[in-house]
């Protein structure tokens, strides 16, 4: 894929000013300063001046596009000046942190020569001259082009009303108390087998933990929770968050287990319980869909666990998720 184009110099911006006065085309515009459209477009979408509090003195500005373009560039030469940082930051998009977990971490460390934000970092991976490290293979989605993601289509199931999500209590909602839980399913390939992978987020802390299935029957994946929680004081482990599968149709047990109360989300709503669902976005990096789980042991699950704790996350001002759960372990214990 050739990302090249054609950069324009402040002549062809002043030059550009005034054809847009005229109200020529762009396909005209760009005949004459032998440029293809695709880089006047570029230029107008990049480097149009908005003024939301007076739209009137919105437009295209010559000295001012040419401003915005230079200030673009200077963000990038920051990797380009200081090789060190420029290194570090390729290493920990090969260790899988996000942009935004680099540029918060290094501002957290305060070790950076020069304050980096996430939006930098990006551009590092996409612009015309580096692209061709492939750093975007590191990234959730490994897009080749930036672009929106989707959301995942939610299962339904039959949910008695005083145990739906608008019964939950405020201090799950806004995370005030530790020790409440959202669970959700991986499923893979079905020709590979009905094993799957249960994956549990605390809410307060982030802090993943993951469990394989032989099959997606509700009791035997309600004993796996129970057995792999059990260990845990009973304020670690207060209430678990599922969505409607039928996967999760015995949750009665975790009450019987260990004590933990159940919440289920609305029908077709995956967001309501968004940590575990950003959580399994993560997971994918690692296990996408066609992972044959038959030569995957629980043991690698609790590595791959281990190191998602271990990454800084901004919501937790940049500490680990594992930092944060053993600190609330601490302090409640």
């Amino acid at each position: 894929m050739s990302l090249c184009y054609s950069q324009l110099t402040l002549l062809d911006r002043k030059r550009l000013f005034h054809l847009r006065e005229r109200k020529v085309s762009v396909s005209e515009i760009a005949r004459q300063l032998g440029r293809h459209r695709s880089t006047i477009y570029r230029e107008l979408k990049r480097n149009t001046f908005q003024d939301h509090e007076f739209p009137e003195y919105s437009g295209y500005y010559s000295g001012i596009a040419n401003d915005m373009s230079k200030e673009r560039r200077r963000r990038l030469r920051k990797l380009r000046r200081h090789p060190h940082l420029r290194d570090l930051v390729i290493d920990r998009l090969k260790a899988h942190w996000s942009p935004e977990q680099i540029a918060g971490r290094l501002l957290a460390d305060g070790v950076s020569p020069v304050r980096i934000c996430p939006e930098t970092i990006y551009r590092f991976i996409y612009c015309k001259e580096d692209y061709p490290l492939g750093l975007y293979q590191h990234l959730p989605e490994r897009r080749r082009r930036r672009r929106r993601r989707g959301a995942r289509k939610p299962r339904d199931g039959l949910i008695p009303l005083d145990y739906r999500i608008s019964q939950r209590p405020d201090f799950i909602d806004d995370r005030s108390q530790f020790g409440h839980w959202e669970g959700d399913l991986l499923i893979f390939r079905r020709e590979l087998g009905e094993t799957n992978v249960t994956s549990l987020v605390e809410r307060k802390s982030r802090y993943t933990v993951m469990i394989k299935n032989r099959s997606r029957h509700s009791r035997p994946i309600m004993d796996k929770i129970i057995h792999a929680f059990s260990p845990l004081p009973s304020f670690a482990r207060r209430s678990f968050t599922f969505d409607r599968g039928t996967e999760f149709s015995a949750f009665r047990a975790l009450e019987d287990g260990i004590g933990a109360r159940s919440w289920f989300c609305d029908p077709n709503s995956p967001w309501q319980k968004g940590a575990v669902e950003n959580t399994n976005k993560r997971i994918r990096r690692f296990m996408p869909g066609d992972t044959d789980l038959s030569n995957v042991a629980q043991k690698q699950l609790v590595d791959l666990a281990h190191h998602l704790n271990s990454l800084p996350r901004k919501c937790l001002g940049y500490k680990t998720p594992a930092e944060v759960f053993m600190a609330h372990l601490r302090e409640c214990g």
